[in-house]
């Protein structure tokens, strides 16, 4: 069964920087899935349950922590991974990325190579 990976962020360099960063794995049988907007990515989600989701706090139409509590409390899809990759890097925003669900939360500007192994061992490559 492939492993697939959502990317998703409404500002068009960093999803390119995050799939040129995870390219590499589609070569091992890794979807790669892209959303613009929270309501695409939880649309996304729904329909296709990925294994791995990065996923932007400030988004139009829904944010980050809205989809990521709609996923994990409404849905219930504990298979789905939750990275919130975002700018806002406080105590307070963490807390909240958490209490929605997240599985991890990291800032930006991040390191290609940490989101490169982070995807790797979720997926179990």
């Amino acid at each position: 069964m492939s492993k697939s990976i959502l990317i998703v962020d409404d500002e068009l360099h960093i999803r390119a920087l995050l799939e040129q960063t995870l390219e590499d794995l589609e070569d091992l049988g890794v979807d790669l899935l892209i959303a613009t907007n929270g309501q695409e990515a939880l649309d996304t989600i729904r329909a296709e349950q990925p294994d791995l989701v990065f996923l932007d706090v400030m988004m139009p139409k829904m944010d980050g922590y809205q989809v990521c509590h709609e996923a994990k409390h409404v849905l219930k899809m504990t298979n789905t991974f939750i990275v919130l990759l975002t700018a806002k890097g406080q105590e307070a925003d963490q807390t909240k990325g958490y209490e929605a669900g997240a599985d991890i939360y990291m800032t930006k500007p991040f390191d290609p190579d940490e989101v490169l192994a982070k995807a790797k061992e979720i997926v179990g490559l």
